[in-house]
């Protein structure tokens, strides 16, 4: 019997990186449909709205799902549980990326907490590729705010967005001189 497999590789995405995608690369030839979970998460204080993070995952999945080189990916925003989510999706896999030992340990104690919500949805951890394991969006964002070049770690239209958006907020503030 051929069972199509569903798979979610949820996160924050803020913003998407390289380590993102080549985890996305490389789990959409794991199952037959990939969703990226872009969660709501406002506790971690993102950069980018949901919905601006939405749009900034599915345009650099576009050319991904045009290749035929990968299965079919897509990207939907998520505020609840990740397995209520899954179960929406009707997924049977959720996908990880680690990048250190850290990650592991956190990831660990979720999938177990996962695994005891609903037994059917495995978790399968995928180590970053080597060229991007110390890449994470916080660092991108901090290497932003204090205008550093963030180009090797995110993809062009991402890195323009990013530093845009600091930009905009560093924007020295105006000083009165009649003083």
């Amino acid at each position: 019997m051929n069972k199509h497999v569903i798979g979610v590789y949820p996160g924050t995405f803020d913003p998407i990186t390289h380590g993102h995608l080549d985890i996305i690369k490389r789990a959409s030839k794991m199952v037959d449909h990939l969703i990226i979970g872009v969660a709501q998460n406002a506790g971690k204080g993102p950069l980018f709205s949901i919905g601006e993070r939405l749009d900034l995952v599915r345009g650099e999945i576009a050319a991904l799902n045009g290749t035929g080189e990968y299965g079919h990916i897509e990207a939907r925003s998520f505020n609840n549980l990740l397995m209520h989510f899954c179960q929406a999706a009707n997924a049977s896999l959720i996908i990880r990326g680690l990048r250190a030992v850290s990650d592991f340990e956190y990831e660990f104690q979720m999938a177990g907490m996962n695994a005891r919500l609903d037994p059917k949805i495995e978790t399968v951890f995928l180590m970053a590729s080597e060229r991007h394991h110390f890449i994470s969006s916080r660092f991108v964002k901090e290497i932003a705010a204090l205008g550093g070049d963030i180009t090797s770690f995110a993809p062009p239209r991402i890195a323009e967005r990013v530093m845009h958006r600091f930009a905009k907020d560093n924007a020295p503030a105006e000083v009165d001189t009649k003083a």
